[in-house]
Protein backbone atom coordinates (compact mmCIF):
# COMPACT_ATOMS: atom_id res chain seq x y z
CA UNK A 1 0.00 0.00 0.00
CA UNK A 2 2.84 2.54 0.82
CA UNK A 3 4.47 1.49 -2.87
CA UNK A 4 1.32 2.38 -4.02
CA UNK A 5 0.92 5.73 -2.47
CA UNK A 6 5.12 6.67 -3.17
CA UNK A 7 3.88 5.76 -6.76
CA UNK A 8 1.48 7.73 -7.31
CA UNK A 9 2.77 10.82 -5.99
CA UNK A 10 6.21 10.38 -8.24
CA UNK A 11 3.86 10.10 -11.55
CA UNK A 12 2.08 13.40 -10.71
CA UNK A 13 4.83 14.97 -9.09
CA UNK A 14 4.97 17.35 -11.51
CA UNK A 15 1.67 18.14 -11.70
CA UNK A 16 1.24 18.49 -8.17
CA UNK A 17 4.06 21.07 -8.10
CA UNK A 18 2.84 22.98 -10.96
CA UNK A 19 -0.71 23.34 -8.71
CA UNK A 20 1.52 24.74 -5.65
CA UNK A 21 3.41 26.91 -8.06
CA UNK A 22 0.06 28.36 -8.88
CA UNK A 23 -1.12 28.72 -5.46
CA UNK A 24 2.03 30.61 -4.37
CA UNK A 25 1.34 32.85 -7.31
CA UNK A 26 -2.47 33.60 -6.10
CA UNK A 27 -1.08 34.06 -2.30
CA UNK A 28 1.72 36.55 -3.59
CA UNK A 29 -1.74 38.79 -4.88
CA UNK A 30 -2.15 39.92 -1.36
CA UNK A 31 0.97 41.79 -0.53
CA UNK A 32 0.72 43.13 -4.19
CA UNK A 33 -3.40 44.57 -3.15
CA UNK A 34 -1.54 46.15 -0.07
CA UNK A 35 0.93 47.67 -2.32
CA UNK A 36 -1.68 49.12 -4.29
CA UNK A 37 -3.87 50.77 -1.17
CA UNK A 38 0.01 52.10 -0.14
CA UNK A 39 -0.01 54.01 -3.67
CA UNK A 40 -3.34 55.56 -2.93
CA UNK A 41 -2.71 56.32 0.68
CA UNK A 42 0.22 58.35 -0.35
CA UNK A 43 -1.56 60.16 -3.29
CA UNK A 44 -4.26 60.91 -0.68
CA UNK A 45 -1.38 62.58 1.64
CA UNK A 46 -0.67 64.37 -1.38
CA UNK A 47 -3.90 65.78 -2.22
CA UNK A 48 -4.66 66.65 1.28
CA UNK A 49 -1.04 68.79 1.23
CA UNK A 50 -1.87 70.83 -1.77
CA UNK A 51 -5.00 71.77 -0.28
CA UNK A 52 -3.72 72.50 3.27
CA UNK A 53 -1.13 74.90 1.52
CA UNK A 54 -3.84 75.99 -0.84
CA UNK A 55 -6.13 76.65 1.29
CA UNK A 56 -4.02 79.18 2.89
CA UNK A 57 -2.74 81.32 -0.19
CA UNK A 58 -6.10 80.46 -2.22
CA UNK A 59 -7.64 78.27 -3.92
CA UNK A 60 -8.35 77.56 -7.67
CA UNK A 61 -9.81 80.46 -9.82
CA UNK A 62 -12.39 81.42 -11.69
CA UNK A 63 -13.51 84.38 -13.10
CA UNK A 64 -16.74 84.78 -13.58
CA UNK A 65 -17.85 88.43 -14.78
CA UNK A 66 -18.63 91.27 -15.45
CA UNK A 67 -22.48 91.08 -15.39
CA UNK A 68 -24.96 93.91 -14.15
CA UNK A 69 -27.24 93.07 -11.64
CA UNK A 70 -30.41 94.96 -11.72
CA UNK A 71 -32.81 94.53 -8.95
CA UNK A 72 -36.57 95.63 -9.59
CA UNK A 73 -40.31 95.03 -8.17
CA UNK A 74 -42.52 92.25 -9.32
CA UNK A 75 -46.00 92.61 -8.18
CA UNK A 76 -48.21 89.15 -7.72
CA UNK A 77 -50.74 87.84 -6.02
CA UNK A 78 -50.69 85.98 -2.51
CA UNK A 79 -52.92 83.00 -1.55
CA UNK A 80 -55.94 85.84 -0.64
CA UNK A 81 -55.47 87.82 -3.77
CA UNK A 82 -53.64 90.64 -1.73
CA UNK A 83 -51.18 91.82 -4.58
CA UNK A 84 -47.55 92.00 -2.50
CA UNK A 85 -43.88 93.26 -3.84
CA UNK A 86 -41.14 91.27 -4.42
CA UNK A 87 -37.91 91.78 -5.15
CA UNK A 88 -36.04 90.23 -8.21
CA UNK A 89 -33.09 90.41 -10.08
CA UNK A 90 -32.45 90.73 -13.91
CA UNK A 91 -29.02 90.08 -15.15
CA UNK A 92 -27.13 91.11 -18.02
CA UNK A 93 -23.70 90.00 -19.79
CA UNK A 94 -21.70 92.29 -21.65
CA UNK A 95 -21.03 92.99 -25.60
CA UNK A 96 -17.81 92.32 -25.40
CA UNK A 97 -14.98 90.83 -22.68
CA UNK A 98 -11.34 90.98 -23.18
CA UNK A 99 -9.00 89.76 -21.06
CA UNK A 100 -4.91 89.51 -21.28
CA UNK A 101 -3.25 88.14 -18.36
CA UNK A 102 0.39 86.45 -16.95
CA UNK A 103 0.28 83.73 -14.97
CA UNK A 104 3.62 83.56 -12.85
CA UNK A 105 4.10 80.27 -11.24
CA UNK A 106 5.63 79.74 -7.81
CA UNK A 107 6.45 76.34 -6.15
CA UNK A 108 5.97 75.90 -2.76
CA UNK A 109 7.42 73.09 -0.78
CA UNK A 110 5.71 71.23 2.47
CA UNK A 111 7.32 68.04 3.62
CA UNK A 112 8.31 65.68 0.48
CA UNK A 113 5.03 67.01 -1.11
CA UNK A 114 5.57 70.45 -3.84
CA UNK A 115 2.32 72.52 -4.81
CA UNK A 116 1.90 75.02 -7.88
CA UNK A 117 0.67 78.24 -6.80
CA UNK A 118 0.42 81.17 -9.34
CA UNK A 119 0.07 85.19 -9.31
CA UNK A 120 -2.07 86.46 -12.03
CA UNK A 121 -1.68 89.51 -13.27
CA UNK A 122 -5.23 90.19 -15.32
CA UNK A 123 -6.15 93.46 -17.97
CA UNK A 124 -9.98 93.16 -18.13
CA UNK A 125 -11.91 95.47 -20.54
CA UNK A 126 -14.80 96.01 -22.59
CA UNK A 127 -18.53 97.29 -22.66
CA UNK A 128 -22.14 96.51 -22.30
CA UNK A 129 -24.62 97.53 -24.79
CA UNK A 130 -28.12 99.60 -23.72
CA UNK A 131 -30.37 97.46 -21.22
CA UNK A 132 -33.34 96.60 -23.41
CA UNK A 133 -35.70 95.81 -19.76
CA UNK A 134 -38.82 95.55 -22.16
CA UNK A 135 -37.35 92.64 -23.68
CA UNK A 136 -37.33 90.78 -19.84
CA UNK A 137 -40.97 92.57 -19.21
CA UNK A 138 -39.96 94.28 -16.69
CA UNK A 139 -41.50 98.16 -16.36
CA UNK A 140 -38.53 100.74 -15.96
CA UNK A 141 -40.35 102.52 -13.23
CA UNK A 142 -40.06 99.41 -11.37
CA UNK A 143 -36.29 99.05 -11.43
CA UNK A 144 -34.41 100.31 -7.90
CA UNK A 145 -31.95 102.29 -9.62
CA UNK A 146 -29.79 103.46 -6.82
CA UNK A 147 -28.98 99.69 -6.51
CA UNK A 148 -27.58 98.24 -9.50
CA UNK A 149 -24.16 96.83 -9.52
CA UNK A 150 -21.44 95.40 -11.53
CA UNK A 151 -20.34 92.54 -10.13
CA UNK A 152 -17.22 90.12 -10.65
CA UNK A 153 -17.37 86.55 -9.66
CA UNK A 154 -14.04 84.95 -8.31
CA UNK A 155 -13.75 81.28 -6.58
CA UNK A 156 -11.33 82.90 -3.76
CA UNK A 157 -11.82 86.06 -2.64
CA UNK A 158 -8.60 85.94 -0.52
CA UNK A 159 -6.52 85.56 -3.93
CA UNK A 160 -7.37 89.27 -4.49
CA UNK A 161 -3.20 90.85 -4.22
CA UNK A 162 -4.09 94.58 -4.02
CA UNK A 163 -7.02 96.98 -4.09
CA UNK A 164 -9.12 96.78 -7.25
CA UNK A 165 -9.95 100.13 -8.72
CA UNK A 166 -12.58 100.21 -11.76
CA UNK A 167 -13.20 102.58 -14.88
CA UNK A 168 -16.92 102.58 -15.47
CA UNK A 169 -17.15 105.42 -18.65
CA UNK A 170 -13.96 107.21 -17.34
CA UNK A 171 -14.56 107.50 -13.75
CA UNK A 172 -13.00 105.42 -10.91
CA UNK A 173 -14.36 103.45 -8.06
CA UNK A 174 -12.92 100.76 -5.90
CA UNK A 175 -14.70 97.78 -5.70
CA UNK A 176 -16.24 96.04 -2.51
CA UNK A 177 -16.78 92.34 -1.52
CA UNK A 178 -19.85 90.53 -1.99
CA UNK A 179 -21.78 90.21 -4.31
CA UNK A 180 -25.77 91.00 -4.58
CA UNK A 181 -27.28 87.72 -5.38
CA UNK A 182 -25.09 84.32 -6.30
CA UNK A 183 -27.39 83.10 -9.14
CA UNK A 184 -23.69 83.32 -11.37
CA UNK A 185 -21.07 83.46 -8.67
CA UNK A 186 -21.79 82.50 -4.84
CA UNK A 187 -18.43 84.93 -4.31
CA UNK A 188 -16.71 87.88 -5.65
CA UNK A 189 -16.57 91.55 -5.47
CA UNK A 190 -19.04 94.72 -7.08
CA UNK A 191 -19.85 98.35 -7.32
CA UNK A 192 -22.67 100.24 -7.43
CA UNK A 193 -22.76 102.58 -10.41
CA UNK A 194 -24.15 106.30 -10.16
CA UNK A 195 -26.55 107.33 -12.64
CA UNK A 196 -27.81 103.93 -13.66
CA UNK A 197 -30.75 105.07 -15.57
CA UNK A 198 -28.48 106.18 -18.25
CA UNK A 199 -27.81 102.21 -19.00
CA UNK A 200 -31.46 102.27 -20.77
CA UNK A 201 -29.58 104.99 -23.35
CA UNK A 202 -26.10 104.73 -23.21
CA UNK A 203 -23.43 101.81 -23.80
CA UNK A 204 -20.75 101.38 -20.55
CA UNK A 205 -17.46 101.23 -21.28
CA UNK A 206 -15.46 99.18 -19.02
CA UNK A 207 -12.02 98.38 -17.75
CA UNK A 208 -9.88 97.49 -14.66
CA UNK A 209 -6.56 95.52 -13.53
CA UNK A 210 -6.81 92.66 -11.42
CA UNK A 211 -4.48 90.85 -9.13
CA UNK A 212 -4.88 87.81 -8.34
CA UNK A 213 -3.32 84.94 -6.64
CA UNK A 214 -4.51 81.17 -7.06
CA UNK A 215 -3.21 77.53 -7.12
CA UNK A 216 -2.70 75.06 -9.72
CA UNK A 217 -5.64 75.94 -12.11
CA UNK A 218 -7.16 79.17 -13.65
CA UNK A 219 -10.21 79.17 -15.05
CA UNK A 220 -12.71 81.79 -17.20
CA UNK A 221 -16.78 81.75 -18.16
CA UNK A 222 -17.35 83.14 -21.37
CA UNK A 223 -19.72 86.08 -19.91
CA UNK A 224 -19.63 88.16 -23.26
CA UNK A 225 -21.10 88.16 -26.15
CA UNK A 226 -17.95 88.12 -27.59
CA UNK A 227 -15.29 86.78 -25.28
CA UNK A 228 -11.49 86.68 -25.82
CA UNK A 229 -8.39 85.52 -23.34
CA UNK A 230 -5.25 85.59 -24.01
CA UNK A 231 -2.88 84.07 -21.25
CA UNK A 232 0.68 84.30 -21.13
CA UNK A 233 2.94 82.37 -18.67
CA UNK A 234 6.44 80.41 -18.20
CA UNK A 235 4.67 77.73 -16.94
CA UNK A 236 5.77 74.76 -19.85
CA UNK A 237 3.97 72.31 -18.82
CA UNK A 238 0.38 73.62 -18.88
CA UNK A 239 -2.82 71.34 -19.43
CA UNK A 240 -5.67 73.31 -21.75
CA UNK A 241 -8.56 72.19 -19.63
CA UNK A 242 -12.85 72.97 -20.01
CA UNK A 243 -15.61 73.16 -22.67
CA UNK A 244 -13.41 75.46 -24.91
CA UNK A 245 -10.26 74.93 -26.06
CA UNK A 246 -7.18 77.85 -26.79
CA UNK A 247 -7.51 78.99 -30.97
CA UNK A 248 -4.28 79.18 -30.84
CA UNK A 249 -1.20 78.43 -28.15
CA UNK A 250 2.82 77.69 -28.24
CA UNK A 251 4.30 75.97 -25.88
CA UNK A 252 7.99 75.59 -25.43
CA UNK A 253 10.83 75.56 -22.53
CA UNK A 254 10.06 78.62 -21.80
CA UNK A 255 6.55 78.88 -21.15
CA UNK A 256 3.55 78.95 -23.03
CA UNK A 257 0.65 81.45 -24.25
CA UNK A 258 -2.67 80.51 -25.38
CA UNK A 259 -5.59 82.08 -26.73
CA UNK A 260 -9.24 82.14 -26.15
CA UNK A 261 -11.63 83.21 -28.65
CA UNK A 262 -15.85 82.37 -27.82
CA UNK A 263 -18.68 83.78 -28.99
CA UNK A 264 -22.10 83.32 -27.77
CA UNK A 265 -23.59 81.12 -30.37
CA UNK A 266 -21.13 78.65 -29.26
CA UNK A 267 -22.23 78.64 -25.12
CA UNK A 268 -25.33 78.09 -23.91
CA UNK A 269 -25.94 81.32 -21.99
CA UNK A 270 -28.84 83.84 -22.68
CA UNK A 271 -27.54 87.66 -22.47
CA UNK A 272 -30.22 88.72 -19.92
CA UNK A 273 -32.31 86.75 -17.85
CA UNK A 274 -34.54 86.82 -14.57
CA UNK A 275 -35.53 83.82 -13.26
CA UNK A 276 -33.33 81.11 -14.62
CA UNK A 277 -30.21 79.95 -13.14
CA UNK A 278 -27.89 79.27 -16.87
CA UNK A 279 -24.83 76.52 -16.13
CA UNK A 280 -22.11 79.17 -16.49
CA UNK A 281 -19.76 77.42 -14.71
CA UNK A 282 -20.45 74.28 -16.62
CA UNK A 283 -18.81 76.58 -19.70
CA UNK A 284 -15.81 77.45 -18.00
CA UNK A 285 -12.21 77.43 -19.95
CA UNK A 286 -8.76 77.90 -18.58
CA UNK A 287 -5.16 76.06 -17.98
CA UNK A 288 -3.86 73.91 -15.54
CA UNK A 289 -0.31 73.87 -14.19
CA UNK A 290 0.48 70.32 -14.11
CA UNK A 291 3.51 69.02 -11.78
CA UNK A 292 5.01 67.23 -14.60
CA UNK A 293 4.68 62.95 -14.19
CA UNK A 294 2.57 61.89 -11.82
CA UNK A 295 4.77 58.93 -10.12
CA UNK A 296 1.87 58.03 -8.04
CA UNK A 297 -0.32 57.30 -11.42
CA UNK A 298 2.57 55.68 -12.75
CA UNK A 299 3.30 53.68 -9.68
CA UNK A 300 -0.15 52.27 -9.36
CA UNK A 301 0.13 51.16 -13.04
CA UNK A 302 3.09 49.36 -12.54
CA UNK A 303 1.49 47.98 -8.85
CA UNK A 304 -0.88 46.36 -11.62
CA UNK A 305 1.75 44.70 -13.73
CA UNK A 306 3.12 42.48 -10.22
CA UNK A 307 0.91 38.93 -11.47
CA UNK A 308 2.79 39.16 -14.50
CA UNK A 309 5.77 39.21 -13.07
CA UNK A 310 5.42 37.04 -10.15
CA UNK A 311 3.38 34.47 -12.30
CA UNK A 312 6.07 34.54 -15.47
CA UNK A 313 9.27 34.33 -12.74
CA UNK A 314 7.46 31.53 -11.27
CA UNK A 315 6.82 29.61 -14.69
CA UNK A 316 10.71 30.38 -15.82
CA UNK A 317 11.61 28.77 -12.19
CA UNK A 318 9.59 25.96 -12.75
CA UNK A 319 10.86 24.84 -16.28
CA UNK A 320 14.26 25.40 -14.76
CA UNK A 321 13.68 22.52 -12.48
CA UNK A 322 12.22 20.49 -14.98
CA UNK A 323 14.84 20.68 -17.19
CA UNK A 324 17.78 20.95 -15.02
CA UNK A 325 15.97 18.06 -12.47
CA UNK A 326 16.60 20.24 -9.59
CA UNK A 327 14.12 20.97 -6.93
CA UNK A 328 13.03 24.41 -5.81
CA UNK A 329 11.38 24.56 -2.23
CA UNK A 330 8.36 26.55 -2.47
CA UNK A 331 9.85 28.80 0.79
CA UNK A 332 12.12 30.00 -2.25
CA UNK A 333 9.18 30.85 -4.32
CA UNK A 334 8.05 33.02 -1.88
CA UNK A 335 11.48 34.90 -1.37
CA UNK A 336 11.56 35.28 -4.76
CA UNK A 337 8.12 36.56 -5.22
CA UNK A 338 8.74 38.77 -1.80
CA UNK A 339 11.36 40.61 -3.94
CA UNK A 340 9.44 41.22 -6.87
CA UNK A 341 6.69 42.72 -4.40
CA UNK A 342 9.23 44.66 -2.41
CA UNK A 343 10.59 46.42 -6.10
CA UNK A 344 6.90 48.72 -5.72
CA UNK A 345 7.79 49.55 -2.10
CA UNK A 346 10.87 50.80 -3.24
CA UNK A 347 9.65 52.10 -6.27
CA UNK A 348 6.66 54.30 -4.55
CA UNK A 349 9.19 55.63 -1.66
CA UNK A 350 12.04 56.56 -4.00
CA UNK A 351 9.89 58.49 -6.58
CA UNK A 352 8.61 60.93 -4.17
CA UNK A 353 12.30 62.24 -3.71
CA UNK A 354 13.79 61.67 -7.06
CA UNK A 355 10.83 61.36 -9.40
CA UNK A 356 9.34 58.19 -11.59
CA UNK A 357 12.11 57.59 -13.77
CA UNK A 358 15.24 57.27 -11.55
CA UNK A 359 12.99 55.70 -8.99
CA UNK A 360 12.20 52.67 -11.67
CA UNK A 361 15.95 52.48 -12.51
CA UNK A 362 17.17 52.23 -8.83
CA UNK A 363 14.56 49.63 -7.77
CA UNK A 364 14.74 47.23 -10.98
CA UNK A 365 18.57 47.41 -11.14
CA UNK A 366 18.54 46.07 -7.24
CA UNK A 367 15.70 43.67 -7.83
CA UNK A 368 16.80 42.25 -10.62
CA UNK A 369 20.74 41.85 -9.27
CA UNK A 370 19.08 40.03 -6.43
CA UNK A 371 17.01 37.76 -7.95
CA UNK A 372 19.79 36.99 -10.07
CA UNK A 373 22.34 36.09 -7.77
CA UNK A 374 19.74 34.49 -5.78
CA UNK A 375 19.39 32.46 -8.70
CA UNK A 376 22.85 31.54 -9.30
CA UNK A 377 22.64 30.22 -5.17
CA UNK A 378 19.97 28.03 -6.28
CA UNK A 379 20.64 26.15 -9.43
CA UNK A 380 24.77 26.74 -9.33
CA UNK A 381 25.63 27.95 -12.89
CA UNK A 382 26.07 31.45 -13.76
CA UNK A 383 24.95 30.83 -17.30
CA UNK A 384 21.40 30.22 -15.78
CA UNK A 385 21.85 33.38 -13.40
CA UNK A 386 23.09 34.97 -16.51
CA UNK A 387 19.73 34.15 -18.40
CA UNK A 388 17.38 35.45 -15.99
CA UNK A 389 19.36 38.23 -15.70
CA UNK A 390 18.39 39.49 -19.15
CA UNK A 391 14.60 38.11 -19.00
CA UNK A 392 14.59 40.49 -15.93
CA UNK A 393 15.92 43.22 -18.23
CA UNK A 394 14.16 42.70 -20.73
CA UNK A 395 10.96 42.59 -18.85
CA UNK A 396 10.96 45.74 -16.91
CA UNK A 397 12.14 47.15 -19.52
CA UNK A 398 9.04 46.12 -21.29
CA UNK A 399 6.66 47.12 -18.39
CA UNK A 400 8.48 50.75 -18.29
CA UNK A 401 7.81 51.18 -21.69
CA UNK A 402 3.96 50.27 -21.53
CA UNK A 403 3.83 52.87 -18.37
CA UNK A 404 4.90 55.71 -20.58
CA UNK A 405 2.80 55.19 -23.03
CA UNK A 406 -1.07 56.52 -23.20
CA UNK A 407 -2.86 55.10 -26.22
CA UNK A 408 -1.05 52.77 -27.23
CA UNK A 409 -0.47 51.10 -24.11
CA UNK A 410 -3.35 47.84 -24.69
CA UNK A 411 -1.78 47.57 -28.17
CA UNK A 412 1.92 47.39 -27.58
CA UNK A 413 0.99 45.40 -24.36
CA UNK A 414 -1.28 42.70 -25.78
CA UNK A 415 1.36 41.95 -28.83
CA UNK A 416 4.55 41.61 -26.10
CA UNK A 417 2.06 38.83 -23.69
CA UNK A 418 0.93 37.33 -26.70
CA UNK A 419 5.05 36.74 -28.12
CA UNK A 420 5.92 36.00 -24.07
CA UNK A 421 3.56 33.37 -24.21
CA UNK A 422 4.85 32.09 -27.64
CA UNK A 423 7.65 31.82 -25.94
CA UNK A 424 6.22 29.53 -23.02
CA UNK A 425 4.64 27.82 -25.12
CA UNK A 426 7.74 26.95 -27.34
CA UNK A 427 10.27 26.15 -24.49
CA UNK A 428 7.37 23.45 -22.74
CA UNK A 429 6.62 22.03 -25.76
CA UNK A 430 9.20 18.73 -24.82
CA UNK A 431 8.51 19.22 -20.50
CA UNK A 432 7.72 15.37 -19.45
CA UNK A 433 4.64 16.61 -18.06
CA UNK A 434 2.98 13.38 -16.77
CA UNK A 435 6.48 11.96 -15.23
CA UNK A 436 6.53 9.11 -17.91
CA UNK A 437 10.19 9.29 -18.97
CA UNK A 438 11.05 7.26 -16.05
CA UNK A 439 11.67 7.34 -12.04
CA UNK A 440 15.00 9.86 -12.18
CA UNK A 441 12.91 12.53 -13.82
CA UNK A 442 9.87 12.62 -10.90
CA UNK A 443 12.14 13.28 -8.13
CA UNK A 444 11.63 16.99 -8.13
CA UNK A 445 9.70 17.38 -5.16
CA UNK A 446 12.07 15.01 -3.41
Amino acid sequence: METQQLTFWQRNAVMIKAIIVGFLVLVLLIPSAFIQSLVQERKQRQEEVIQEVSSKWALAQTFNGPFLVIPYLQSLPDEKGKVMQYKRMAYFLPEQLIINGNLIPEIRYRSIYKVVLYKSDLKISGSFQPVQLQNLGIDPATVNWNEVKICFGLSDNRGIAEKVVFNWKGSYKELEPGLPANDISSTGISAALENAQALQNEAGLFSLNLKLNGSEQFYFTPLGKQTSVTLNSSWNNPAFDGKYLPRDKTISEKGFTAKWEVLHYQREIPQSWTDLKPAILESGFGVKLLQGTDSYGKSMRSVKYAILFIALTFCIYFFIELIKNKSVHPLQYILVGLALCIFYTLLLSISEYLGFDYAYLIAATATVGLVSLYTKSLFEQWSIAGLFFLYLSLLYSFIYILIQLQDGALLFGSIGLFILLAIVMYYSRKIDWKGRGGQEKNEVLQ
